[in-house]
């Protein structure tokens, strides 16, 4: 089963962090700088590590040059989201 998630990046920032809600999308701040894709593997790495999943799992499928993106997960469930956003 797979779920999208809207989230809004903050790239180089002094540590890596999930939340709050911002917007309506799950804000996540990263130590990566945004060049060459640098901060969309931190992104990958910080959520598939938080849900305890493979980083295959985690995929950017919308907004890969920008800060608002859209993550494709696989292998999880609501109930795991939800504990992710909070």
């Amino acid at each position: 089963m797979a779920i999208t998630l809207e989230i809004l990046v903050q790239p180089r920032a002094s540590r890596a962090k999930i939340g709050p809600m911002h917007d309506g999308r799950l804000k996540i701040a990263v130590t990566a700088p945004p060049v060459d894709g640098e901060a969309n593997a931190a992104v990958i790495e910080l959520v598939a590590k938080r849900l305890g999943i493979a980083r295959s799992c985690v995929e950017v499928v919308a907004g890969a040059g920008s800060r608002r993106k859209t993550l494709r997960i696989d292998g999880v469930t609501e109930q795991q989201l939800a504990e992710l956003v909070a």
